[in-house]
């Protein structure tokens, strides 16, 4: 493959996985990001002639029309992240999400660039029906709840999205990603994986809301940035929506507990409030699993990477940090 990429959120958790994955397909990457989660550290290894950083917000950057010479494909991945970031500030998280996805669209559309858009399985709100498929309803809370806000944002990007491809035949495909995991997630933002993990690695006590029954799929990062390579790779997926995820439930206590184990089983666990956690008012939903019939007749998608691999992976990992830190500490030796 050759060409050149944009890819907003470039230098997040997903965003510099999918760098790595376009760049050694041999695409010219440009990457851009505003680091309010995304880190250097994560594309520093990446970065060349071949692959550059802008340090900026996605429409401040994407509104130079000289970014986009030669520019095929665009991923835009930028977005507030974490449930967490979306109750302590919601107002500024409707505009980042919005205003940022109105704005590349309308920048790839004067471009005539395809465009991949991030969106997520909060677009769901609140819906009972399982699995979830792309053309259900939508069931959210009232709008006095927070939680409910950043799907909402959401699915008014697919609105923008959806408008522009059928007003102006822009390329766009849309993918909603359930519980994306794998190496650089963090959890300050509230993530669950790299919570627990954290937490088991150094035989602390685990937190898991609520009564721990609720469900939720895991797909390792890895898998999820090949699915939206090969979606953009296909005129026939222009104009739809895909979930993009595991169809394979856990509970969160299981969850815990496997992590735990996998970890060397010193850590404990226990069960905290949502109100505790969060404050009055937060819901969650109980369920959370994909119908995946869709993506998988459009390319025959289907996780390589197992849940236990991806977690083995990640506590190694943690190991590693930690290892490192204290190594740093004592001057190296």
């Amino acid at each position: 493959m050759t060409g050149k990429a944009i890819i907003t959120g470039g230098a997040g958790f997903i965003g510099s996985h999918l760098a790595t994955r376009l760049k050694a397909e041999g695409l010219e990457l440009t990457l851009v990001d505003n680091l309010s989660t995304g880190s250097r550290d994560n594309i520093s290894e990446l970065l060349d002639d071949r692959c550059r950083f802008i340090h900026a917000d996605a429409c401040e950057a994407l509104a130079d029309d000289k970014l986009w010479d030669g520019v095929g494909q665009v991923y835009h991945l930028a977005a507030a992240v974490g449930v967490q970031r979306v109750i302590d500030d919601p107002a500024a998280m409707v505009h980042n999400n919005v205003e940022q996805t109105a704005g590349v669209l309308d920048a790839a559309r004067r471009a005539g660039a395809s465009v991949l858009i991030a969106s997520s399985s909060e677009v769901y709100g609140k819906c009972p029906v399982l699995p979830l498929r792309e053309d259900m309803e939508l069931v959210y809370g009232p709008t006095t709840a927070s939680r409910w806000s950043y799907g909402l944002t959401k699915a008014i990007d697919e609105h923008l999205a959806i408008d522009m491809h059928r007003r102006h035949g822009l390329r766009v495909v849309i993918t909603r990603l359930f519980n994306t995991i794998g190496p650089r997630q963090v959890g300050h933002y509230g993530m669950v994986v790299p919570r627990f993990v954290e937490r088991a690695v150094a035989g602390k006590t685990i937190d898991v809301y609520g009564d721990g029954t609720q469900t939720r799929t895991f797909c390792n990062v890895r898998d999820v940035t090949r699915a939206m390579t090969e979606l953009m790779a296909k005129d026939d997926c222009f104009g739809r929506v895909f979930n993009l995820g595991s169809d394979q439930r856990i509970t969160i206590s299981e969850l815990a507990d496997r992590i735990i184990k996998l970890a060397g089983g010193t850590a404990g666990k226990r069960l905290i409030s949502y109100e505790e956690a969060f404050g009055p008012d937060f819901e969650d939903p109980a369920h959370r699993l994909p119908d995946t019939t869709r993506i998988r007749e459009a390319i025959d998608f289907k996780p390589q990477i197992t849940l236990d691999e991806t977690l083995t992976e990640l506590i190694k990992l943690r190991r590693e940090q930690i290892a490192a830190v204290a190594a740093s500490a004592g001057g190296g030796g």
